[in-house]
């Protein structure tokens, strides 16, 4: 028998391939293997067939006519008049319900000389659609029991409905629950009531145009110079 030594030395003299049956030596094993690991990286043969390309229909044409006499926002599919916005859903809350909350909208943002009241922009109507959307129920439990709360308060503490009340009972009752922090626990469910419809109203306010005066938001206008917050404002924030 040859040892490993003489083996490998008569592979590399003679590299004959050997008869049938004599087995495979180790050179034509590392070989094989060598070759086993190339196989995927060589391309295909030249021979194959070409691969038909996937026919695809051709990309629909604008009509760049009908576009250009449209104004306004295109719309989407599932909202295409944008225009003409509506809510889909009945509105739940009840006209005596709207009376204490147009009351209650006008007390967090009242009329002053630079703008109108939350209830003259519609503040009320946005929280009737707000609380009254699909999926908000308990949204519209929070404000159905906070108004019968409020008038509820304003007839034992004056004998008369919340919007009845004269300006100085409305503040009395408002600033026990403005601010849940500070509330009594009998008042815990009021301010947080108090808390929703004081954002609801803010949202409703200040995305109107009278609500963007009240900022002095000017909108999407180029400006020359931005000279940045005044110096009372730097004050307050501590940069003075």
């Amino acid at each position: 028998m040859r040892d490993d030594v003489n083996e490998e030395t008569n592979d590399t003299a003679n590299d004959e391939p050997k008869p049938a049956g004599q087995g495979m030596t180790r050179r034509d094993t590392l070989k094989a293997m060598a070759a086993a690991a190339m196989v995927p990286m060589l391309p295909a043969p030249s021979s194959a067939a070409p691969v038909a390309p996937v026919p695809r229909a051709p990309l629909p044409m604008l009509d760049e006519a009908s576009q250009a006499k449209r104004k306004g926002p295109r719309g989407t599919p599932s909202d295409p008049v944008l225009q003409v916005a509506k809510a889909d859903w009945p509105m739940r809350l009840q006209l005596r319900e709207m009376t204490t909350l147009g009351a209650l909208c006008d007390m967090i943002i009242p009329a002053d000389a630079k703008s109108p009241s939350a209830s003259a922009v519609g503040a009320p109507a946005y929280i009737n659609e707000w609380a009254s959307r699909p999926g908000g129920d308990a949204s519209l439990v929070r404000v159905r029991g906070g108004l019968a709360w409020l008038d509820r308060e304003a007839n034992t503490r004056f004998g008369k409905r919340f919007h009845l009340a004269t300006t100085a009972q409305r503040t009395a009752i408002c600033d026990d629950i403005c601010y849940l922090p500070k509330a009594k626990p009998e008042h815990q469910f009021a301010a947080q009531f108090f808390d929703t419809i004081r954002d609801q109203t803010a949202t409703a306010f200040y995305t109107t145009p009278q609500g963007w005066k009240d900022l002095g938001y000017i909108g999407n206008v180029a400006i020359p110079k931005f000279e940045g917050p005044n110096a009372e404002i730097r004050r307050k924030i501590g940069l003075e």
